[in-house]
């Protein structure tokens, strides 16, 4: 095979200054609700990926903005690891919005003024959609380690049936970051004719050695907490200390060294001096806060469970990666961050160029942002700019790529 040229481009900070997308002066979506959505495949039961069966399965998801009369203009957002169905806007009485709230809504990136917004929990999840910690009909309590292993694949296959129960033939788009941009690719892969276009950002096409090692140490984390029962702990404690654990260390990799150096330095968590292996530092106190805030809001299998879904991941199934993406149409735009260590900048190339070797229409903007693998949550300016263009461009198939960057060649 004759050696590759491609371009790719990358975001020239100087070319966007000034042209920062304010949310806070641009109305959100407001209060929504979550919605439920029963998955009817005779006989009420999924064919997950292993052989195994699981049934009834129960979605939560959320929709933003209107779908056309064509209903071309949906858009399914994809969540990360500890994301949710709820992307934008506030439930009634909350302070805080969805994860993406600053993405989403009325001439943000996604413009809710323009696309219908759909945003669903993952199977094995443990905010409304089935995992774990539902009620396993045959025995009447929760299925713990009862629940079969689940995948990718698995999350994506009942994401199709959700777009089938809302009768929408074929996505705008898809889009998602970290295990997000995984599902993307998933969709991308094996529902070509269901899709215009995908959005792959801060992800890999498998997990490396270093990634899988990271989550192993998480979920040792939780498994050696004694409260962890083997995974029966429902109706009892939880093992929330271990689960707290596991979440720090996936704080650790989700920021940079630059960003960590200036959000917390070697400051001091008190005014006096460090004492006997208590909380003395600043970042310390933050991650203790992180762990403790999470153990709150998820459940320890699920994040077992979701996090080997994560690692056994491969969307190439054995084949050169290239070959799984051969004949298909859609357009993809792959976003990476110059200092994301947990997803390097490296893996997203990896995509483009399998992407460009294929034929696929594939444009690759990597992001010079020191916030880590979080950036993908923090860029809201950056993002929006590229987003905002690539949907225009899926949405009219005509024009050229607009955003303000500056190419160069691998």
């Amino acid at each position: 095979m004759s050696e590759l040229n491609f371009v790719s481009k990358k975001i020239d900070k100087v070319a966007t200054e000034g042209k920062r997308f304010d949310t806070e002066t641009n109305r959100g979506v407001g209060v929504v609700e979550t919605k439920y959505f029963h998955v009817a495949s005779p006989p009420n039961e999924l064919i997950l990926e292993s052989g195994e069966k699981l049934g009834p399965v129960t979605v939560a998801y959320e929709t933003y903005g209107q779908l056309n009369d064509q209903r071309s203009n949906a858009i399914l957002i994809l969540h990360a690891l500890s994301g949710d169905a709820h992307a934008a806007g506030f439930h009634k009485g909350d302070e805080k919005p969805g994860w993406w709230d600053d993405m989403i809504g009325p001439g943000r990136a996604f413009d809710t003024d323009k696309y219908f917004i759909i945003c669903s929990n993952v199977l094995g999840g443990c905010r409304g959609t089935t995992g774990p910690s539902s009620f396993n009909p045959q025995t009447g309590k929760k299925y713990g380690l009862d629940f079969p292993i689940i995948s990718i694949p698995d999350m994506v296959n009942v994401q199709k049936h959700l777009i089938d129960h809302l009768e929408i033939d074929q996505l705008l788009s898809v889009a998602g970051g970290s295990m997000g941009g995984m599902q993307a690719l998933e969709w991308l892969v094996f529902y070509p004719d269901r899709l215009r276009s995908a959005i792959v950002i801060a992800t890999a096409a498998k997990h490396s050695p270093q990634q899988i090692a990271f989550h192993e140490v998480g979920r040792q984390a939780i498994m050696a907490d004694p409260y962890w029962k083997e995974g029966y702990y429902y109706g009892g404690h939880s093992p929330a200390r271990g689960l707290a654990v596991a979440r720090m260390v996936g704080h650790i990799t989700y920021m940079s060294d630059v960003s960590m150096a200036e959000k917390f330095g070697r400051r001091l968590s008190h005014n006096g001096k460090p004492r006997k292996f208590s909380i003395d530092f600043e970042v310390e106190e933050y991650l203790h806060n992180r762990g403790d805030h999470f153990v709150k809001r998820f459940d320890a299998n699920s994040y077992l469970y979701i996090t080997k879904a994560i690692d056994s991941f491969d969307v190439s199934r054995g084949k050169e990666l290239y070959e799984v993406f051969k004949g298909n149409k859609a357009k993809v735009l792959v976003l990476g961050f110059k200092s994301d260590w947990l997803y390097p900048a490296s893996q997203s190339k990896e995509i483009v160029k399998a992407c460009k070797l294929a034929g696929v229409d594939t444009t690759y903007c990597e992001i010079d942002s020191t916030y880590g693998h979080d950036a993908f949550l923090l860029e809201v300016d950056e993002e929006t700019h590229l987003v905002k263009h690539f949907l225009q461009k899926a949405s009219s198939e005509r024009g050229e790529y607009g955003c303000e960057v500056r190419g160069y060649a691998i």
